[in-house]
């Protein structure tokens, strides 16, 4: 699978944008730093709500499992398949994010 960088679209469970600031900047593919599991991603504006009207919109972006084999200064990198919780406020799971990588030259295991 693709590893995933600062370009990729990576969203939360709702739909929404998450923006990552990379952990590292040194590590780049086509002009992009690379993500790895140490990189948080931010939601903004998630409309979520728990029935009837408790607000639990995803705040952040916790990644889980990255590449088994391909690390980035000693951290596994991002990859489409990797796995990631989003979390609300009070840090409930609101289900995976849902990835895209941006670059379709590397790609990692």
């Amino acid at each position: 699978m693709y590893v995933l960088t600062t370009a990729s679209v990576v969203q939360c469970a709702h739909g929404l944008p998450a923006q990552h600031a990379p952990s590292q900047v040194r590590t780049k593919v086509m002009g992009a730093p690379v993500l790895t599991t140490a990189d948080i991603g931010t939601v903004s504006g998630c409309p979520f709500t728990i029935p009837p009207t408790k607000p639990s919109p995803c705040v952040t972006v916790q990644w889980l499992v990255g590449a088994t084999r391909v690390r980035c200064m000693g951290v596994p990198v991002l990859l489409q398949t990797s796995q990631g919780l989003c979390k609300s406020p009070e840090q409930a799971p609101q289900g995976p994010p849902i990835a895209q990588a941006a670059q379709l030259r590397t790609k990692g295991m």
